[in-house]
């Protein structure tokens, strides 16, 4: 192909290519669509969204939703939110619900609730239709020792003033939990608490267990009692084995001691006995001496012998027949 024969072609492709880049930045569509809506928009307004990269069309559809709706919000507003990261849709649709519902919610509002993290739409369906909660088998022991397991449903509403800052179902959650068990903990039978069930919510209502939560606690109902083990009687025989192994300790230390001196007397007396034996040895050496110095007599000797026999005899009497 020519150069003259390309010309034409690379015009008419330039032509297109600018058509294209022109309706990407102006979109006639959107324009016309707000205009016939009622909430005009300028074509420089929508050129601009192109360039901070924010979908027009999202923008504007989201406002005319707004606008047929009876709520006014700007599309600075609504571009604004956009550019933040916010939901726009779901924060005009929960405007539009908010409003059909008679709540109060603004525009700040909803989008400081959004960008909180919370669902707002979400926050909105749980303002008109309250949410149950079902919490988990909560075990709390009476004081008699009965251990019971309750069930509980817990029955809240989102509290719009609240969602930014507020605590979420976790905190309710373990806050009913912990009213259950006080509650059990502080009654003097578990009978008293079958019979009366009323007793806990009551009590855990009067707790004001909502304060600082997203949410405002409408009714506590137990939805499941069971009794469990006998937690008091097992805890006491367990003390019981407890203090009889401490005790068969002690006697064991007791003997072991006792043991311990035994054989120590033992020694002692083997080696009291032992000196005795080399004492005895020693007299018939002392015993010639004397009769070398002259200081033991033949008659002396026999007494000495007489008293020998003497004690020998005694000893023989005390021990008895063979």
């Amino acid at each position: 192909m020519s150069f003259r024969e390309f010309g034409p072609v690379a015009a008419l492709g330039a032509i297109v290519a600018a058509v294209m880049v022109f309706f990407y930045f102006v979109p006639l569509r959107v324009w016309i669509a707000a205009w016939f809506s009622g909430c005009k928009v300028g074509i420089p307004t929508l050129i601009a969204m192109r360039l901070r990269r924010v979908n027009p069309a999202l923008i504007v559809h989201a406002r005319i939703s707004a606008m047929k709706a009876g709520i006014d919000v700007s599309t600075d507003a609504l571009e604004s939110h956009a550019l933040a990261g916010g939901n726009v849709v779901a924060v005009v649709n929960a405007l539009i619900s908010a409003s059909k519902a008679n709540i109060p919610l603004n525009f700040n509002r909803a989008a400081a609730i959004d960008l909180a993290g919370r669902d707002v739409q979400q926050a909105i369906q749980m303002s008109v239709n309250p949410k149950v909660i079902t919490t988990q088998r909560v075990t709390a022991v009476a004081k008699d020792g009965i251990q019971l397991a309750v069930v509980s449903l817990v029955t809240v509403r989102a509290d719009i003033e609240k969602l930014v800052g507020g605590a979420g179902e976790e905190t309710i959650l373990a806050r009913v939990g912990e009213g259950i068990v006080t509650t059990i903990g502080s009654a003097t039978d578990h009978k008293q608490v079958l019979e009366n069930p009323d007793s806990i919510s009551r009590n855990v209502l009067s707790r004001g267990l909502d304060a600082g939560t997203a949410f405002e606690i409408l009714s506590i109902d137990i939805a499941d009692i069971d009794v469990g083990a006998n937690i008091g009687a097992k805890l006491q025989m367990e003390q019981a084995e407890a203090d009889k192994n401490i005790a068969q300790a002690r006697a064991e230390g007791r003997r072991a001691q006792a043991v311990a001196l035994e054989q120590e007397n033992r020694a002692k007396l083997e080696e009291m006995r032992a000196l005795l034996i080399e004492a005895e040895s020693r007299i018939p050496v002392s015993i010639a001496a004397a009769f070398e110095k002259g200081q033991l007599g033949v008659m002396d000797f026999y007494q000495y012998k007489n008293l020998m026999a003497d004690t020998q005899m005694r000893e023989n009497l005390a021990k008895g027949p063979a």
